[in-house]
C-alpha cells in the first residue's frame, strides 16, 4: 500500500470494505484520513514564554447521492468505527439520482518537501532563532515597546481513498513565523505585523529570513508616525505588488468558486466565456507554486493539484471546482476541493490566487499616470459581500498621489468598491508580480491556508474613505 497507510492501521481490503458500506447509500464514497502534529513557540519581550503541542487524528467519510451529501467522522480509525461512520454517512445521503464523477489526471511532482524535518527540531535552537529575530528588530530601531514573535509548525500525514479505487497519500508540512512589534514615539504608537509561511522544513529558519522580517518591521516607520488621514472621495488607486492580492482573493476570487456559481449566488454565474476585464489580464489559482502556503500535491478529495486560469486575456474561462461542482458542470475537477480537517466536508476553495504580470510598465509608470489618488501597499483587513461583490478594505500604509508623484503618507483610510466593477476598472497592470508569503488563512465556512499575489495595478473609480 501507499506511504501513510501504516499510520492509520488499515489494509487496502479494509478500505474497500468501508467504502463498499458507504456507497450502499449513494453513488460515491470517499475516505479522508488525517494525522496532524502541531507545535509552536511564543517569544514575548525577549523570553520564550510558552510552547504548544496538539495532535489531531481521525477519518472523515463522505457519501454523495445526486445533490445530497452524507458526512460522518471518527477520531478512531479502527475498522469497526469506520464501518459505522460509513453506514451513518450513507444513511444521511440516501439513495437518489446519479452523479457522474470524472477521473482526475495523473499526479504532478510534489510542490514541497522538508530538507530538515521538524521531528528533529531542537526547541532550544528554535528559541534562539526567535531571540535573534527580536534582537535584529531592536538593532534597527530604538522605538519598540513590545515585540511578540510566534513560530509554529505542523506536519499533516494524509491518506485518501475513494470508490474509484484511487488511493492517494501526502505529507504536508506548514511552518509560519509571525511578528507583532509595537513602536512608541512620544504619545503615539504604531503597530507592525509581519509574517512568512511556507510548506517546508526547518531550513526556512535562516539568517536571511531574520533580516527580511526585521527590515519589513521597521520599513518607512517615520512615515507611519507622520501619516495623516486624507480627504476622501472617489479617485484612482494604485495598489502595490504582493499583499494587495488579498483584494483579488476576497473581492473577486470567491466569486469564481463554483459552489457560489452553480447556486446562482455569484455575479459571475452567467458570465462564462465573456470578457470581464481589460484585455491582457490573466488571473490564476495555482496549487503548484513551490513551497507556497497554498500549495498542495492533492486537494482534499484526492484530485492532483494544478494551475487553473480563471481569467485568460480578460475572459472568464473557468470556475474553481471540487468533484461535486465539476460533475454538475460536466467538466474535470480543478483540485480545489479543500477542508479544514477530517471533521469537515470538502468544498471549493482557493489555493494561491494571483494575477500575472502585465505589460504596462513599472510601478512608477502607474503612479505617474495619476493626477489625484492614493497608493496603498499594506492592508489590515476587510469585509466582502460575496454575492454582490461589494467590499471595504482597511489600509495600514499608503501615500497620496498628486500630479503623478507620491506626497503625504496616509493612514486610517479604507478602500470601498465592488469586486467585479473594480476588476473591470483596472486600467494598467505593471510587470512586477509578487506572491505574498504571509500567513494568509481563508475563513469561508472553514479555515484553510492560502496565499495571494498581484503585480502593481491602477484601478479607477474606487471610493477612498477619509475625512
Amino acid at each position: 500500500m501507499n506511504n501513510n497507510s501504516d499510520i492509520f492501521g488499515l489494509s487496502l481490503a479494509q478500505l474497500r470494505a468501508i467504502v463498499s458500506e458507504g456507497i450502499k447509500g449513494g453513488d460515491w464514497c470517499d475516505l479522508y484520513f488525517e494525522q496532524t502534529i502541531y507545535n509552536d513557540l511564543l517569544l514575548r519581550d525577549g523570553t520564550v514564554a510558552s510552547g504548544g503541542f496538539h495532535l489531531d487524528y481521525g477519518c472523515g467519510v463522505r457519501v454523495l447521492s445526486g445533490e445530497k451529501t452524507g458526512y460522518a467522522y471518527s477520531e478512531s480509525t479502527d475498522f469497526q468505527s469506520l464501518i459505522d461512520a460509513a453506514r451513518a454517512a450513507g444513511a444521511i445521503a440516501g439513495k437518489s439520482g446519479t452523479l457522474k464523477l470524472e477521473t482526475p489526471p495523473a499526479t504532478p511532482p510534489s510542490p514541497y518537501g522538508m530538507q530538515l524535518h521538524w521531528d528533529d527540531a531542537d526547541k532550544k535552537q528554535l528559541a534562539s532563532w526567535l531571540e535573534k529575530l527580536e534582537a535584529a528588530i531592536r538593532s534597527r530601531d530604538s522605538r519598540p515597546s513590545k515585540i511578540i514573535a510566534l513560530l509554529s509548525w505542523s506536519v499533516s500525514n494524509i491518506l485518501m481513498y475513494n470508490s474509484l479505487d484511487q488511493l492517494s497519500s501526502d505529507t504536508r508540512p506548514l511552518a509560519s513565523v509571525t511578528v507583532t512589534a509595537i513602536f512608541k514615539q512620544g504619545d503615539a504608537t504604531e503597530q507592525r505585523n509581519v509574517s512568512r509561511s511556507f510548506r517546508c522544513g526547518r531550513e526556512m529558519l535562516s539568517d536571511e529570513l531574520i533580516d527580511t522580517l526585521a527590515d519589513e518591521a521597521v520599513k518607512d516607520l517615520d512615515d507611519s508616525f507622520a501619516a495623516r488621514r486624507p480627504k476622501g472621495g472617489q479617485m484612482s488607486v494604485v495598489m502595490a505588488a504582493g499583499a494587495s492580492g488579498i483584494l483579488l482573493h476576497e473581492a473577486m476570487g470567491h466569486a469564481f468558486e463554483a459552489d457560489f456559481n452553480r447556486k446562482g449566488q455569484s455575479v459571475f454565474c452567467d458570465r462564462m466565456g465573456q470578457r470581464i476585464c481589460k484585455q491582457g489580464i490573466n488571473i490564476i489559482d495555482d496549487g503548484t507554486v513551490p513551497f507556497n502556503r497554498g500549495a498542495l500535491l492533492y486537494d482534499d478529495e484526492g484530485t492532483p493539484s494544478q494551475k487553473t486560469y480563471m481569467v485568460r486575456d480578460g475572459v472568464l474561462t473557468s470556475y474553481l471546482h471540487d468533484r461535486i461542482s465539476a460533475a454538475w458542470y460536466g467538466v474535470a475537477p480543478t483540485g480545489n476541493g479543500r477542508r479544514e480537517s477530517f471533521r469537515y466536508n470538502p468544498i471549493p476553495r482557493m489555493r494561491c490566487t494571483y494575477m500575472e504580470s502585465g505589460a504596462d510598465g513599472t510601478l512608477q509608470d502607474l503612479i505617474s499616470e495619476v493626477q489625484k489618488g492614493v497608493y496603498v501597499d499594506k492592508f489590515a483587513n476587510g469585509e466582502v459581500k460575496i454575492g454582490e461583490g461589494d467590499f471595504t478594505f482597511y489600509v495600514n500604509r499608503g501615500y497620496l498621489i498628486e500630479n503623478g508623484r507620491l506626497t503625504m503618507p496616509v493612514k486610517d483610510i479604507n478602500i470601498i468598491g465592488n469586486g467585479p466593477r473594480a476588476l473591470a476598472d483596472i486600467v494598467a497592470v505593471a510587470g512586477d508580480l509578487k506572491i505574498d508569503d504571509g500567513t494568509w488563512t481563508c475563513g469561508k465556512e472553514q479555515s484553510v491556508a492560502v496565499s495571494c499575489g498581484i503585480p502593481s495595478v491602477l484601478i479607477n473609480n474606487l471610493t477612498v474613505g477619509g475625512e
